[in-house]
Order: C-alpha cells, then sequence, then structure tokens
C-alpha cells in the first residue's frame, strides 16, 4: 500500500493519540499535521489542504461533529474525507457523524491497521 506524499490531518485534544496515529502514519510516507482542536484544525486546514482528515468526536471548544460540519460546508474542503474518531463505539454517534457529512467512524483506541486501511480506502489515487 503506498501512502507516501498524502497528507493527513489528525484533530485530537489527547496528545498520545496525535502521537500513535502520527507514528503509524509516518511509517507509511505520509505527511502528518496535528491539530488539538477545532479551531486550530480550521486555520491549518486552510494552509495547508490536507487529503484526508481525522478528527476526534470530544474536543474542548469546537467538538468534532462542529468541526466535520464546518470543513464539508467549504466548498474547497467538501470533497475531503473527514473521519470521526471516538471511544465510544454508540449508533448514535455514528448517526450524528453521518448527519455532519462524516465518511467513516473509527473506535480508539485504533489499531496501526485500522487506520492505514481508512486512509487507503478514503484516498483514491
Amino acid at each position: 500500500m503506498n501512502l507516501s506524499g498524502l497528507k493527513v490531518m489528525v484533530i485530537d485534544d489527547s496528545n498520545t493519540i496525535r502521537r500513535s496515529a502520527e507514528i503509524f502514519l509516518s511509517k507509511e510516507g505520509c505527511q502528518v499535521l496535528l491539530a488539538e482542536d477545532g479551531f486550530d484544525a480550521l486555520a491549518k486546514i486552510a494552509d495547508h489542504h490536507p487529503d484526508l482528515i481525522f478528527v476526534d468526536i470530544m474536543m474542548p471548544r469546537l467538538d468534532g461533529y462542529q468541526t466535520c460540519a464546518l470543513i464539508k460546508k467549504n466548498p474547497k474542503l467538501s470533497t475531503t474525507p473527514v473521519i470521526m474518531l471516538s471511544s465510544k463505539d454508540g449508533l448514535f454517534d455514528r448517526a450524528r457523524g453521518r448527519m455532519v457529512g462524516s465518511d467513516e467512524y473509527l473506535t480508539k483506541p485504533f489499531t496501526k491497521d485500522s487506520l492505514i486501511k481508512a486512509v487507503s480506502e478514503h484516498t483514491h489515487r
């Protein structure tokens, strides 16, 4: 699987989650952008135009649903795949994620394989 050169953003208020995602994705050749919350992310997204975005649902200030909705409402970003990350594996969360336009839902803690699989499935070269 060749993911080299792909720009992947990981938005999560947990340093541990950001770091592990960064390690997994960097090993596959991705360029990883990190953000601590939705506000931090939106500025970086505008500058860097990532190919795919992972966003945690539970974050202070701007949660994952709001962040995803803002990304999808922006005409320049509306086709960018957004994958929700959550420690809860609830039907309600999945449904709500779909309503704001998310492309997939991953449960934390994720594995390297689930992360890489999600990236490769949503970034068609």
